[in-house]
């Protein structure tokens, strides 16, 4: 489902409507689901083969067609190509239309980003001076990550299957500076086999050292592909990377998920520490350093700064939002937070989204603009639209 809130002229419009996907109007017609979640927690063999069994069951029957896709469509939305999409990383984009009433509606599939049973990212980045946006497709079988590029009229340009990639990895999000595109390849693993266990498919491989890939964001094959080894680093989400050094240095700031066996499950238990991490492309060295050791994640910048070293940027705590200035993490600091905004007792919010208050401005200040979420209150059970102006409240 997809939320909405439009301001205009003091006025504030609400609205919530499903994604009109494949598998939403399937199901909605049967009144129950269809499509088997397989990241859920699978209790016994017997159980998962018969879940798997109602499934062959479905789609020979005709009831479900696996080529039209299987995904929600609820994990993001992304404006790329002249057109909005919601996206989920288990089915290609579909595009849809904010009306001038603030109401939602969904144009449909665009399967010009892949073949019918591929899917897409639902973190593709888009690069607000060249309109171009860039994205990949994460796979269970070989080639395991695809990557490939968005030219600034919305086509699909050649892809680049990444061959050295030994096995599915969760690979969620990635990032792109001006020159390269940096894909993470973590302990955190997808093996198939371990549904035929009853368990689910996402674990975690101990004896696998983390490493980040460095390529061309330009590449037309792997060749150019860089592998930097990054020992105990798990991560979900990059909050942002850039160059440094003329371009001989790549810097990320990403969280680290401790331990990362909870990534799925027990999320409670899961800890996210912010860490700034240069990686030295001709030397091929890495600085480690924390930038907070309090549990975030979810890190925003303003999006005409993707690729771009920036002042700093938000993220999301349970309670609230801090911001951070990753240049002063130093050996003698650890704690980069600047400012931060609490929510208030019982109340948790979601991930943050900046709003440039001049997005067609080049001249406007990074941080001239809004920060926008969604805060629950689970004192009342009620939510609100939380908005801010970025100078977060010192505490």
């Amino acid at each position: 489902m997809l939320h909405c809130v439009r301001i205009s002229r003091g006025k504030a419009t609400f609205c919530s409507r499903f994604v009109k996907t494949y598998k939403y109007n399937v199901e909605r017609e049967f009144g129950w689901p269809v499509v088997i979640n397989y990241f859920s927690a699978f209790t016994s063999l017997p159980a998962t083969v018969a879940r798997y069994t109602v499934r062959f069951g479905r789609t020979v029957s005709g009831q479900y067609d696996v080529r039209r896709g299987t995904g929600n469509a609820n994990t993001s939305l992304a404006l790329f190509g002249g057109k909005l999409f919601a996206l989920c990383e288990s089915d290609l984009p579909y595009a849809i239309k904010i009306t001038s009433d603030g109401d939602v509606t969904t144009l449909g599939r665009d399967e010009s980003f892949g073949e019918p049973l591929m899917a897409m990212t639902a973190h593709p980045k888009v690069d607000k001076e060249t309109g171009e946006a860039f994205a990949f497709r994460p796979s269970i079988s070989r080639p395991f990550l695809t990557y490939f590029r968005i030219n600034a009229d919305g086509i699909k340009q050649p892809e680049v299957p990444i061959f050295s990639v030994a096995e599915a990895s969760l690979v969620h999000d990635f990032a792109i500076t001006k020159n390269y595109a940096v894909f993470p390849d973590t302990q955190m693993v997808i093996n198939p086999k371990e549904i035929l266990k009853g368990k689910p498919p996402v674990l975690v491989n101990v004896e696998k050292v983390t490493r980040v890939g460095i390529i061309p964001r330009n590449a037309e094959d792997e060749s150019g592909m860089m592998w930097i080894e990054l020992p105990g680093l798990n991560m979900l989400h990059i909050s942002h990377a850039w160059e440094e050094d003329g371009g001989d240095t790549v810097v990320m700031v990403v969280p680290n998920l401790f331990p990362a066996e909870h990534v799925l499950e027990h999320m409670d238990l899961l800890h996210s520490s912010m860490e700034r991490i240069e990686i030295n492309l001709k030397a091929k060295t890495v600085a480690r350093r924390p930038v907070s050791g309090r549990d975030l994640e979810f890190g925003v910048i303003n999006p005409a700064y993707v690729g771009k070293k920036t002042k700093g940027g938000r993220v999301a705590s349970r309670a609230g939002l801090v911001k951070i200035d990753p240049s002063l993490s130093t050996a003698n600091s650890d704690d980069c937070v600047v400012a931060s905004r609490l929510y208030g007792p019982g109340c948790y919010g979601g991930e943050p989204f900046f709003v440039a208050r001049e997005p067609d401005n080049p001249a406007a200040e990074e941080d001239d603009g809004y920060l926008v979420t969604y805060v629950h209150n689970e004192n009342t059970e009620e939510s609100r639209f939380f908005g801010d102006g970025c100078e977060i409240s010192q505490s």
